[in-house]
């Protein structure tokens, strides 16, 4: 196993990935912006290395920094994390060709699947259903105009290198389409570098479903899938496994085809494939090919922990899981919460934790990377913690949910805990009735 791996991120998911590399006797490399010095990632890690002020584009996001810090402390591999670069292909490439083992699929891979446009066409070839839109990227607003006749209206503008729900519009009639489709080419092009846009036809009551694969040079498995369809302006807020509205028979089929798919690409590590799914039928979104945000609602519904699985096929290239070591029980639910104000239009809450008391007990998990008398910075994302339950059914998950959100006080700053009670307490959300837009249309906030 490697010696040395260094988490080319921070915040809870380098806590994590750092938890997973000393269960196998990894030594740890932290690396850190000037205002994260005392962060918990730096706290626990074995090594730590400052990269650069608290600007993400000269520390977290520097590729010549975090390069520097790997010949400096002899580190191995480079674990990405989520977000950062995690999904860069020319970060992918560069630390290959240093001789450094980075902890995901090889570049070609992100960078295929990281193109939504091309990511599309290779589902389509490997026989994943896609959603109707156009074949490749538009250009023009007279281009954009041919293409939603031909589809029709309501229609999704997106980001072809986005994510997040960043350069993305929906447009519900052509009377809006010139004016969506500039402002979504400016932001694809601020926030990703790309300004080029695609567009698909826009599902007016989905759900948001996503499976988990883990996937070597010797075999694919799934981990099953995730319902991720309780989401603010497609913002994932709480995820949770299995999906209460599918057949046995629909999830069968869906994770044979994603596993055939997944198989076909000769993608290695860990990764996840999006769907939206209305009215019984599956449509292909995206591939993330890295660990997700929401992963440990899978660890603890299958009892495998994906972060210590992605380390050895980085370091083995095989995976050493099987189907048949994978026996899902019950069901979990995953809330993320973030330091905002719901009551501010989700405004960021920084400051310093006064006092925090996070929930514990049977089957209850908390992921994250706070402590009383932590700084929240408004530098960064304002995901704070996870709490991950289970139950031996979807009932007791939820009440167990409540009952930990209850016991997890926070003082100093605002966070989102209040809502997600508000939300599981919720008619719909116990039987299920909610789709993607739920929240903006009872107006939760």
């Amino acid at each position: 196993m490697f010696k040395k791996v260094l988490i080319a991120n921070r915040g809870e998911i380098a806590v994590r990935v750092i938890r997973a590399c000393k269960e196998w006797g990894i030594g740890t490399v932290a690396v850190h912006s000037d205002v994260d010095s005392e962060s918990m990632h730096v706290r626990l890690a074995d090594e730590s290395v400052c990269i650069g002020s608290h600007q993400p584009q000269n520390s977290y996001l520097n590729i010549s920094s975090l390069m520097s810090a790997v010949d400096l402390t002899g580190a191995e591999a480079i674990h990405p994390g989520y977000g950062f670069l995690s999904e860069n292909a020319k970060f992918a490439d560069v630390v290959t060709k240093h001789g450094i083992k980075f902890i995901g699929p090889n570049s070609k891979i992100i960078e295929k699947m990281g193109d939504k446009i091309e990511a599309k066409k290779i589902a389509k070839k490997y026989g994943l259903p896609v959603i109707k839109g156009s074949e490749g990227g538009v250009k023009t607003i007279s281009e954009a105009k041919t293409i939603c006749k031909e589809i029709g209206y309501p229609v999704l503008i997106k980001a072809a290198g986005g994510g997040g729900g960043k350069g993305m519009k929906i447009v519900e009639e052509e009377k809006f389409l010139e004016n969506l489709f500039s402002l979504a080419k400016t932001e694809a092009k601020k926030y990703f570098g790309n300004d080029e846009l695609y567009i698909e036809k826009y599902f007016k009551n989905p759900r948001h479903i996503e499976v988990q694969v883990m996937s070597g040079k010797n075999r694919t498995v799934h981990l099953g899938e995730r319902d991720c369809s309780v989401q603010r302006r497609h913002q994932k807020l709480i995820e949770e496994t299995p999906s209460p509205v599918l057949s046995i028979s629909q999830r069968e089929k869906l994770l044979e085809k994603t596993v055939k798919m997944v198989e076909q690409i000769g993608y290695e590590g860990a990764g996840t494939v999006e769907f939206i799914y209305e009215n019984g039928e599956f449509f292909f979104l995206e591939m993330n090919t890295r660990v997700q945000v929401e992963h440990p609602v899978t660890e603890v519904q299958t009892g495998i922990d994906i972060v210590k699985e992605q380390l050895w096929i980085a370091f083995s290239g095989d995976t050493a899981l099987k189907q048949s070591d994978i026996n899902p029980r019950g069901h979990s639910i995953e809330c993320r919460i973030n330091a905002e104000n719901p009551a501010l239009n989700f405004q960021p809450s920084p400051g310093t934790i006064s006092v925090c008391h996070q929930p514990s007990g049977f089957r209850t998990r908390v992921d994250g990377s706070i402590f009383q008398g932590c700084k929240i910075t408004p530098f960064y994302d304002s995901l704070i913690a996870k709490v991950i339950c289970k139950g031996r059914n979807r009932t007791e998950a939820i009440q167990r949910t409540l009952r930990s959100l209850d016991e997890f006080v926070v003082e100093g700053i605002t966070t989102t805990i209040d809502l997600h009670k508000k939300i599981l307490n919720h008619k719909k959300f116990i039987d299920s009735t909610f789709d993607t837009n739920w929240l903006e249309k009872e107006k939760f906030y």
